[in-house]
């Protein structure tokens, strides 16, 4: 729901936010607790990433309140769209899943700012506030798996190499895919999976990928 500008140049500088969130109750929530203070505008409200890219060029948001799941286009998946149309905006995904490949993906696509649903709400407006001074904003929990995440388990039975390959597996990249990016042939890959799955004492990559997570190898 595109909801219109209402100050113009001659009213002080306000920081004009979109709310992408399925969950009505979520985004009037935001609405009633963003529209209360003159200092934000909501300039529009939408409850699929789908209709709120028809309104952004128009809208102009300084910041994005973007679910990452939502029905048709996820919002990790719009992310690049919607940087396309507004580059320099700054969004934030609203999250209930603080799974570290979403985390990640979501940071790639060039989001400001990662939190968790239940971040309490007279904490979103200072939020908003760091992200436009050029901040990025985690919740807490969000933040402790981005730091496990550069810290990686220095006793770990994997060569660099091993360690770079499970690293591309985990992307979702094909065996062909990392022989290329790697600069080495298909066979030799083949050949490093097999040990990987031999020093992780698995049979499969999801179990190579779960196990090489939770012990931090990657």
């Amino acid at each position: 729901m595109s909801i219109g500008n209402p100050f113009t140049s001659d009213t002080p500088a306000v920081i004009n936010i979109c709310i992408i969130e399925d969950d009505e109750v979520i985004r009037k929530g935001y609405v009633s607790l963003l529209q209360s203070d003159e200092e934000f505008f909501t300039s529009g409200e939408y409850a699929s990433a789908e209709e709120a890219l028809k309104h952004l060029e128009e809208e102009q948001p300084d910041v994005i309140l973007l679910d990452i799941q939502l029905p048709g286009i996820k919002g990790v998946d719009a992310l690049p769209a919607i940087k396309k149309i507004l580059p320099h905006v700054q969004v934030i995904m609203l999250t209930v899943h603080e799974t570290e490949d979403l985390i990640f993906t979501a940071l790639k696509n060039g989001a400001s700012g990662y939190l968790t649903k239940n971040t309490p709400f007279n904490k979103i407006k200072d939020h908003i506030r760091e992200v436009m001074k050029g901040g990025g904003v985690m919740s807490a929990g969000i933040a402790m798996q981005v730091m496990r995440h550069f810290q990686k388990n220095i006793n770990s039975p994997l060569t660099k190499r091993e360690t770079e390959i499970l690293e591309c597996i985990s992307d979702g990249k094909s065996r062909s895919k990392i022989a290329a990016q790697l600069f080495i042939d298909l066979e030799t890959v083949k050949s490093h999976i097999k040990n990987i799955y031999h020093k992780l004492d698995v049979n499969s990559r999801d179990e190579a990928i779960k196990v090489a997570r939770k012990d931090r190898y990657i």
